[in-house]
């Protein structure tokens, strides 16, 4: 086949426009690639040469109703190595272990991890800055200082449980920490710096800095003063009973919100790590859950008055025992009351008395308010962690149930329970839900940035028949079972309890739970207060609630309304002395003096009255009780000492420690 001239040059000119298509096509594509896609590529060959070293933002504080720091973020220097720049792993491990007081291969695992960033953790997290000054001056490639938070606690231990504790990525776990992780937690920024295919920082390139967001402040109803009182009786208790456990709770009925919650046993949050699990994962005030004994009795009484079954004046007979579906259900008191009033039922605290008020209300209405009260659920609480507490089905009670849980026998409560049922007593009959936190706050401003307002539950009764309960509980303070937690001029009205706890089945001879609940002033209460002893160990007592407990209320009642500016009252009903109540002393001034003056002057008042020195110093700075207060006769006063006389008159608060 013979090829023309003329299709040679055909041919030519197609392969030339092949060739220059071909080169065409090229060249868009290399302008595709660096204009088009030029920043996308840019961003990817950043990250691949980027390194990101993350810089935490601020945990927010918590506060307490003042605005006082009771949580506040610390930062502190903490390790991180990227393993890709480590050159010598196994001595750069040698010289970081001596430094952080950690094992060698412990950090030679941790510095050959397959990963960008790792932690030299646990040693090298929050350390001090002597310790990160000496790993700065070890000049190790691919080791770095990067800052952290670190939780300080100015007051210790002081409502430990309620505050909680956070882990080691600054995270809450517990308490407040872990119910408003959200809000207190800050966004991350980080440090980038640019490597290259070796993970080696490469020269001349400076660092990216995008900085953290702070968390949010909370502010807490927690009052300090109320609650180092309540942490003061807490440690006095223990000192005095050995107990196994108590709890207390401060709340301001009108509002909900909780003012003063400790536990014991307890914990100092910056050395979680050294206690129990149970001491700091379990808030026994809204954990734990127990018969609660004559202090239910309450609410056997607001129903049997509301639904008008009872009057106060109507008559009763106490034998000594209550007949029910065959069993005698005996009185606390041996041989009974005898004739009385229903007033003197609830001044007495009288088991058969009350049994006849659960009858007359019958299952379906006490039940029901019972229900209404908030018993059974969960209150609601900003606390992780609530219990539910422990109820009848209805169809499962019978004569002998309805019997026992007319008294606070059979049923399980948890102390926030007990206490905001008070408080809807307290209130005029409204239910109350539980607030610990009160607003959130902008950390950098203190603006307010949320308020958390009071929430009505539901109404319970009327507000005539909580006048009529809180008469009747005043008059348990002041001539029944409650007379422990008299304090003259302080209207305080309260129920005490004495409840068997039940062990393997059946109830224990020597094991019981002793509590008291009340408010004040009785006319209008400005606080509700509530403690339960677990097992007190008396030495010449016995174990009743109107002994142990309700001399403990009736004082964190008096130095609480003292400190909110409440005045005495000569009103109310008044006091019934026996021949069996303690003898009531007045406890001298002892504020301003030297140490050796005031044990003179207490030795001189003629009250048999222990003291204990709390702190260094030359002079009382402070006294718990305050002067003026009347005190069982043998009674302890704490002195707190400083180095500056006192101007004034002692407020009660511990100036030496919050527990």
């Amino acid at each position: 086949m013979r090829v023309t001239q003329r299709t040679i040059r055909r041919r030519f000119v197609l392969l030339l426009f092949t060739l220059l298509a071909g080169i065409g096509a090229l060249i868009g594509r290399l302008a595709y690639i660096q204009v088009i896609q030029s920043p996308w590529l840019t961003q990817k060959a950043h990250q691949l040469w980027s390194r990101s070293i993350p810089v935490q933002g601020l945990r927010g504080s918590i506060l307490s109703a003042n605005g006082k720091p009771l949580v506040y973020t610390a930062s502190a220097p903490t390790v991180m190595a990227i393993p890709i720049q480590v050159k010598d792993k196994g001595q750069t491990a040698s010289k970081l272990a001596g430094v952080l007081g950690m094992e060698s291969a412990k950090v030679l695992k941790l510095l050959t991890k397959k990963t960008a960033i790792v932690y030299i953790a646990p040693g090298g997290r929050r350390i001090t800055e002597n310790q990160a000054k000496a790993v700065r001056a070890l000049h190790l490639p691919g080791v770095y200082i990067t800052e952290e938070g670190k939780r300080a606690y100015p007051d210790g231990n002081l409502a430990a449980q309620v505050l909680g504790i956070t882990g080691a990525d600054n995270q809450g776990l517990t308490g407040i920490e872990k119910q408003y992780d959200a809000q207190l937690a800050g966004q991350k920024g980080y440090i980038n710096i640019l490597t290259n295919a070796r993970g080696e920082r490469m020269p001349g390139q400076g660092e990216d800095y995008i900085p953290p967001t702070n968390g949010e402040d909370v502010e807490l109803n927690i009052n300090t003063q109320i609650q180092k009182f309540v942490q003061r009786e807490i440690e006095q208790a223990v000192a005095e009973y050995n107990p196994d456990e108590v709890t207390a709770i401060v709340a301001n009925p009108t509002t909900g919100a909780i003012v003063a919650m400790a536990n014991y046993p307890t914990f100092n949050p910056a050395r979680w790590k050294d206690y129990p699990a149970s001491t700091y994962n379990r808030n026994l005030a809204i954990w734990k859950t127990f018969e609660p004994g004559s202090t239910f009795k309450v609410v056997t009484l607001s129903a049997a008055l509301q639904e008008n079954k009872v009057n106060l004046k109507d008559k009763f007979y106490d034998p000594g025992y209550y007949e029910v579906a065959g069993h005698k259900i005996k009185c606390w008191k041996a041989g009974g009351h005898g004739s009385e009033s229903f007033l003197n039922v609830v001044e007495n605290s009288c088991n058969p008395g009350f049994i006849a008020m659960g009858e007359k209300l019958g299952k379906q209405s006490l039940f029901s308010f019972i229900h209404k009260f908030g018993f059974g659920k969960k209150t609601g609480i900003d606390l992780p962690g609530e219990g539910n507490g422990i109820l009848f089905k209805l169809n499962k009670v019978g004569p002998l149930e309805l019997a026992t849980t007319a008294f606070g026998q059979g049923v399980s409560v948890t102390p926030i329970q007990q206490v905001m049922a008070m408080s809807a007593i307290a209130n005029g009959g409204l239910l109350m839900k539980p607030h610990v936190a009160k607003a959130f706050l902008n950390h950098d401003t203190g603006k307010v940035v949320k308020e958390i307002k009071p929430q009505v539950v539901r109404r319970v009764i009327s507000k005539s028949t909580a006048n009529q309960v809180r008469s009747a509980l005043e008059s348990v303070v002041a001539q029944g079972t409650g007379r422990g937690a008299y304090v003259d001029g302080y209207r305080i009205a309260g129920k005490t309890g004495t409840a068997q706890v039940a062990e393997n089945g059946h109830y224990s001879s020597g094991h019981y739970i002793v509590s008291f609940i009340g408010m004040a002033p009785a006319n209008d209460p400005k606080l509700v207060a509530y403690i339960a002893i677990d097992h007190p160990r008396p030495k010449n007592q016995p174990v009743f609630g109107g002994i142990i407990a309700a001399p403990i209320v009736g004082r964190i009642l008096a130095d609480s309304l003292s400190a909110l500016g409440v005045p005495k009252s000569s009103a109310g009903i008044a006091h019934k002395k026996r021949v069996t109540d303690p003898m009531l002393v007045s406890v001298p001034d002892l504020t301003g003096m030297t140490v050796q003056k005031a044990a003179q002057t207490a030795i001189q008042s003629g009250a048999q009255l222990r003291t204990e020195v709390v702190g260094k110093g030359k002079y009382v700075i402070a006294q718990a009780p305050k002067g003026g207060t009347k005190v069982q006769n043998g009674s302890k006063i704490r002195l707190f000492l400083g180095n500056m006389p006192a101007t004034g008159q002692s407020t009660g608060q511990s100036t030496g420690t919050g527990s």
